[in-house]
């Protein structure tokens, strides 16, 4: 401890007082930025790596379009492959029965009453007068130029189109129909995805032509009564679709699928 005397222990006092006065300066506190930087930068580093790890050398915003119309030409190369395996198993299959048939007369008897229902039920080509009608998306067109009121959606041929045209044709007395040059038969589905035809496992793209034999002028006071085929000659006029009907001499192939009932009802 140290002692002073006289003035200048009075003027340490008193300088030590004054001081004590003083306002204190605060102390520097630590911001909260300087704290969440570190913080940051490890989040970015972890993300960083988590992407490259699931990247794996290719980049994860590539435009997987390409990748998918390739995916769609091999699964119709399987399908075309395929379709051709099953037609040479069934002319073996014919061929065995004909021969058989040759020395066996129940299996005569059904080779030959089969055969009598073939054309019934689509087994055969046929060749005669009828109608053909052809639906068409309309022009592309920019965003800016759509017509007014119409959105995208409006300016393509739809699924329920499609089918409108061929229960008209039913209706109108059909006997024979093909679309896209395939035969079709009652108990084909027709679907659409998004602007192209789903039609016995195989896609066709627009236009879609449905071809038609029997009466022409039946068919087409069919179609002309048809209100889901006028809805979309309304939208024809609107809209630019197409929509053509040809009446001449058509052919429709023989039915090449498959004839396997998945399931059955018997009427009441």
């Amino acid at each position: 401890m140290e002692y002073t005397t006289g003035a200048a222990s009075w003027r340490k006092v008193l300088g030590r007082v004054a001081v004590g006065l003083l306002p204190r300066r605060p102390r520097q506190r630590r911001r909260g930025w300087s704290i969440g930087v570190p913080l940051i930068a490890f989040a970015a580093g972890l993300l960083f790596t988590a992407t490259a790890t699931t990247a794996g050398g290719t980049a994860l915003r590539e435009d997987r379009r390409p990748q998918l119309a390739q995916l769609i030409q091999d699964r119709q190369a399987q399908l075309a492959n395929s379709q051709a395996r099953a037609n040479t198993l069934r002319d073996h299959v014919e061929e065995q029965t004909s021969a058989l048939a040759g020395s066996d007369l129940p299996i005569a008897e059904q080779r030959d009453r089969a055969k009598s229902n073939h054309q019934t039920v689509g087994l055969t080509a046929l060749t005669g007068p009828g109608i053909t009608v052809e639906l068409n998306d309309a022009p592309r067109q920019g965003s800016d130029e759509l017509p007014e009121g119409a959105t995208n959606d409006d300016l393509v041929v739809h699924q329920s189109d499609v089918q409108a045209v061929v229960n008209a044709l039913w209706a109108g007395g059909a006997e024979a129909m093909s679309i896209m040059d395939v035969r079709v038969l009652t108990t084909s589905a027709v679907r659409c995805v998004g602007n192209t035809l789903l039609l016995h496992g195989r896609v066709y793209s627009p236009p879609f032509k449905i071809t038609a034999i029997g009466d022409p002028a039946a068919m087409q006071r069919a179609l002309a009564a048809s209100q889901g085929v006028q809805l979309f000659r309304d939208a024809v006029e609107h809209y630019q679709l197409g929509y053509r009907e040809t009446v001449s001499t058509m052919k429709v192939p023989a039915f090449e699928g498959s004839t396997a009932l998945h399931s059955a009802q018997v009427p009441q």
